[in-house]
């Protein structure tokens, strides 16, 4: 008989950069503690997906302002605070490789070598104009539905 593994999950709905940190942080941590995590990303935190670079695909004018506005993958994220017209970014980004901290990018990829489902809200990607193609590889979509079937089982449920 196989033991039931627990369960975490996250909601990133942030698309600042610390903030995003942290979920991810948690998100390794409880894979490395042999959690099954979801990070379920929704409005702003979607842009943490996003990729850098333009993808061609079909949008009317306002998906397209949407999309010129906001920030392009986990390179182009703001802080919460302390973002000072993107100087703030630049600051702490080089405190954390002053003292070997993982950049946001590592952590992405280790989450994704550790299993944890990184589950785009196809609802605010419809709301946002933002398209399947435009998203990293291994990103799953998925409904409020999906994210609520693994929070019920979840034993760590949180809202960042």
């Amino acid at each position: 008989m196989t033991e039931k593994k627990d369960k975490t999950t996250i909601i990133l709905f942030s698309g600042d950069l610390d903030k995003a940190m942290a979920a991810f942080i948690i998100a390794n941590g409880a894979a490395a503690y042999d959690h099954e995590v979801t990070i379920f990303f929704t409005f702003w935190g979607l842009n943490v997906l996003r990729k850098e670079e333009s993808v061609p695909v079909k949008k009317g004018f306002l998906e397209k302002m949407f999309g010129w506005m906001m920030p392009k993958g986990a390179e182009k994220l703001g802080l919460s605070k302390m973002n000072m017209g993107g100087l703030g970014p630049k600051m702490i980004k080089h405190v954390m490789k002053k003292h070997n901290a993982m950049p946001l990018p590592q952590l992405i990829e280790m989450a994704k070598e550790q299993g944890v489902r990184l589950v785009a809200c196809t609802m605010t990607m419809d709301l946002l104009g933002i398209k399947k193609e435009e998203l990293m590889d291994g990103v799953e979509l998925g409904g409020v539905a999906a994210y609520l079937g693994d929070a019920t089982e979840g034993k760590v449920n949180l809202f960042i």
